[in-house]
């Protein structure tokens, strides 16, 4: 705060709350992390959508780099504690959804409750898999394990 000339009281009269900071926070950081994930599925073939968003979420750059990361492998165990009406939590909800409906169209399914079901699991476990990979200390190992993850992700939402 010091670098913006601000002091904690100058800083938190922009928000009614802590707890609207915190959606404000969290948006933005969706927000960058949607930005590289769509950037990399239209990069990719036709047909290769799926297999770059994997890729994208699940590199070692991702990993290696949590402060500029997804906010959902970042807070869903910390939002999962605040109570259910709560502003954060109502748009965390609303995201996923909203993160669901816009993946979904790159997902194999006959149905487009196939494809969603399959994108919500997809998501989720690859947050939890990015958490995971982070706690691994040795970078070989790290890789190796992000790379058989993607291969399981891959393999899983073709089926």
């Amino acid at each position: 705060m010091r670098d913006l000339h601000l002091t904690h009281g100058g800083f938190y009269r922009h928000f009614d709350s802590k707890e609207d900071l915190l959606v404000e926070a969290f948006e933005q950081g969706l927000g960058e992390n949607h930005s590289r994930i769509v950037s990399a599925i239209e990069s990719a073939p036709k047909g290769g959508e799926v297999k770059a968003l994997i890729d994208e979420y699940l590199s070692i750059e991702h990993c290696d780099n949590p402060a500029d990361g997804c906010p959902v492998a970042a807070l869903a165990t910390e939002l999962a504690r605040r109570p259910a009406q709560s502003k954060v939590r109502l748009a965390f909800e609303q995201a996923l959804r909203e993160r669901t409906w816009r993946m979904a169209k790159y997902m194999p399914g006959a149905t487009q409750e196939e494809r969603e079901k399959k994108t919500k699991l997809l998501m989720s476990g690859m947050s939890g898999t990015l958490n995971v990979a982070r706690v691994i200390t040795d970078k070989l190992q790290r890789r190796r394990f992000l790379d058989d993850a993607r291969q399981f992700y891959l393999d899983a939402v073709s089926r």
